[in-house]
């Protein structure tokens, strides 16, 4: 099926089962303990060996030696790999390092031998009998120190330029001129990278924590030089993701290259905590500059953003820009991308990669701006929404609510209750503020394939190599196949999470829940077809519900059009060039109030609210889940996420959950969430749009806001921890 036009009615408009808050259909197997993560499969493998990572002790450098004597000889040892004996292997084209090092090491804690034995503790306490001689190099590890010799990338699209930046910004009336920086930060999902690898002859099944089957299967098709077709991955079960989970890492591969020493054995592998942190992949950190110019009425008239980020050398930028290419109108504009060459673990996506950050600088930007111009946060936005892409005025939104979402959220907050002079409200020692934020991302669709069955006795059945990465997968498929069949979703079983299903969407960048579910949507439409061609119903005029088919007075059971033999059907969604005509987005606006302690410069989170309009909500349960999540991550980027970098090692310090911290119960208040009433025909015919990402994008900025219009301390280095707090503290305290 081609999506190339906006859709129409279709059955999914119905609603009797999509848009409903229906449970999560896998939340009884979550709760009890019987949703069998990668390292659980114990029913696939009951006699798993085990296998432990030994990582890189430098960050960049080579390995002059490697002796494995004393680990080879240890109790329960089975084989020890490494670069010397691993066979020949290649670097997966979507990866900048070899997920095992040898003899050149590209970054700390990159893998350099597995160790595998009986038992998880035989395989650990062996890992420390690996003698490894390094002959280090000289690294970049500073993003503030190599950003004079940042380059422009060489792919996508670094740099845009519309109208005349630099006069526009020079004769405007009120300008605002500020760097804000960022740091790095880690996943921190609750499932660890772990997988488990067999081999039968040449055929190697994964069962491993994933988010893209397909990619999986693609890297370690060209990491192990073998052909795909004798790869199988399942990953049923993902307890979270964020990103870190779209390509495959050293858990994979050398789970694989472990079994495969010891003659196609299953062999488990998990990375721990520190391994996640330094081993695989995380945001990077950024340095931002907004320039903003703007008449007196608060109309923008030149806006420019800058940005500049590391990875490793072949590796991409943050792209933290991206959304000021499209959230405010203005005449003038400039943005541009640089990236520098840094010698740290892999910088990658994380939950609404370049969105994320860029609005933790541009909506207080945008604050600042507001305060100068002595106007309401709201209304400066409000007054420069688009309808338009600002930089390809040609190209319209395809729906683009945000002056709804921000007055709603306003009104929903109790907004016009804000004192706008810094400082003024007090709770005894605690000073009380109100910041705001809008919320900005992108909308992608991805090609997408299901294959939809029904048998004998009206059961639906639904296949597809999509994930559920905590997001409800599961249950909004269910929905969308129960709504096209017509038949109650007790009545559909959804099997997903394993490579030899028709290949979907998989999980990312919030397109997800809107690709998937139309691929299910072209895989039921197809099946629909076929059953009323096999009833002799006109199928363009036939009604599915309540477990039959109808045309007119006629009906008939669509069990007895599968017969025993059933019936089934697969078909592909394939999107076309609307995104082309339309500018495809998802936006929302971000309220929160604080308290701030006079005497300590502690930050408390005391309420949150947000609007948001992302298409047709699927299942507004799951939905708000997913946003009171982004939310709590916001507020760990905003207060508290910070993955130090020893300058003189490069690597991230801070390495577990003791010392990297994010939000916890306590931190986190009453959050109200609500969704604008919105349909998108030109997404997908399912009417929906990604939600997943959008929490995150702005709440951290409306937490600093927030922070500022408590306590007058204007902090634009995140993240606001007390020190840097307390130091502004004594004017207002």
């Amino acid at each position: 099926m081609k999506f190339d036009t906006p859709a129409t009615t279709n059955p999914i408009d119905r609603m009797t089962v999509v848009g409903k808050p229906i449970d999560r259909i896998d939340g009884k197997r979550k709760t009890t303990g019987t949703a069998r993560y990668a390292y659980e499969r114990n029913d696939a493998a009951p006699d798993a060996a085990y296998g432990y990572i030994v990582g890189s002790a430098i960050a960049k450098g080579r390995i002059d030696s490697i002796d494995v004597t004393d680990a080879k000889a240890a109790p329960g040892v089975l084989a020890v790999v490494t670069h010397e004996n691993a066979g020949k292997l290649a670097k997966a084209k979507a990866h900048t390092a070899n997920m095992l090092a040898g003899p050149n090491v590209q970054h700390y804690d990159q893998a350099v031998a597995i160790v595998v034995a009986e038992t998880f503790e035989q395989a650990r306490a062996a890992a420390k009998l690996v003698r490894v001689g390094y002959g280090r190099s000289s690294g970049s590890f500073d993003l503030a120190a190599s950003q004079s010799s940042a380059v422009k990338p060489k792919d996508g699209t670094p740099d845009t330029a519309v109208g005349d930046f630099a006069g526009a910004f020079a004769k405007a009336p009120v300008k605002l001129d500020q760097r804000y920086t960022t740091p790095d930060h880690s996943h921190a999902m609750m499932e660890p990278h772990a997988t488990m690898a067999a081999w039968k002859g040449s055929k190697l099944t994964l069962w491993t924590s994933n988010q893209m089957l397909n990619w999986a299967v693609r890297d370690m098709s060209e990491t192990l030089l073998i052909p795909k077709e004798d790869i199988r991955v399942l990953s049923p079960f993902v307890g979270g993701g964020f990103g870190s989970k779209l390509w495959i890492r050293s858990d994979a591969v050398m789970a694989a290259l472990a079994s495969r020493a010891i003659g196609g054995r299953a062999v488990k592998v998990a990375l721990t905590r520190p391994q996640i942190m330094n081993n695989t992949t995380h945001r990077p950190a950024t340095i931002q500059r907004l320039r903003i110019g703007a008449q007196k009425d608060g109309k923008i008239t030149a806006i420019a953003h800058e940005s500049w980020s590391g990875d490793l050398p072949g590796g991409g930028p943050e792209t933290a820009v991206n959304q000021t290419r499209l959230l405010y109108a203005g005449a003038n504009r400039m943005t541009a991308t640089r990236l520098s060459v840094l010698d740290l673990p892999e910088g990658n996506a994380m939950r609404a990669p370049g969105e994320a950050v860029g609005l933790l600088a541009l909506e207080v930007a945008m604050d600042e701006l507001a305060e100068k111009l002595k106007m309401d946060p709201v209304q400066l936005r409000i007054v420069n929404d688009t309808q338009v892409d600002p930089e390809k005025p040609t190209r319209q939104f395809s729906q683009r609510d945000l002056v709804g979402c921000l007055k709603t959220g306003a009104e929903r907050f109790g907004w016009s209750k804000r004192n706008p002079v810094p400082g003024q409200v007090r709770e005894g020692r605690w000073l009380i503020g109100m910041g705001m934020a809008s919320a900005f991302r992108d909308n992608v669709a991805m090609k997408s394939a299901a294959r939809v069955g029904i048998d004998k006795k009206g059961v639906v059945t639904v296949a597809t190599d999509m994930t559920d990465i905590g997001t409800g997968s599961y249950t909004i498929i269910a929905q969308t196949a129960a709504e096209m069949m017509g038949v109650p979703v007790d009545k559909v079983v959804v099997l997903l999470g394993d490579s030899s299903f028709p290949v979907s969407s998989g999980s990312g960048g919030q397109w997800g829940g809107n690709s998937s579910t139309a691929g299910v949507y072209a895989a039921c439409s197809a099946l629909r077809d076929s059953i009323a061609r096999k009833l002799g119903f006109d199928p363009a005029a036939a009604v599915f519900e309540g477990g039959k088919i109808r045309v007119g007075d006629r009906s008939a059971s669509i069990a007895d059009a599968a017969g025993d033999a059933g019936l089934s059907a697969e078909e592909t969604i394939e999107f076309g060039d609307l995104t082309k005509t339309y500018a495809q987005a998802t936006f929302g606006a971000h309220f929160v109030e604080v308290a701030v302690d006079s005497a300590t410069g502690e930050v408390r989170v005391r309420r949150m609210g947000g609007a948001f309009a992302a298409g047709r909500i699927l299942n507004p349960k799951s939905a708000r889940s997913q946003v009171i999540g982004a939310m709590t991550m916001g507020v760990g980027a905003a207060l508290m996420e910070d993955a130090i970098v020893d300058k003189r090692f490069g690597y991230f310090v801070n390495h577990d959950m003791a010392e990297y911290h994010v939000p916890v119960h306590a931190d986190v208040p009453h959050q109200d969430v609500f969704f604008m009433d919105e349909l998108d025909e030109k997404s997908s015919p399912m009417k929906a749009k990604g939600v997943g990402e959008l929490g995150i994008c702005g709440v951290g900025a409306a937490v600093a806001n927030a922070v500022y219009n408590a306590c007058g301390v204007r902090i634009r280095e995140y993240p606001l921890t007390l020190d840097k707090v307390i130091t502004g503290m004594p004017q207002v305290a």
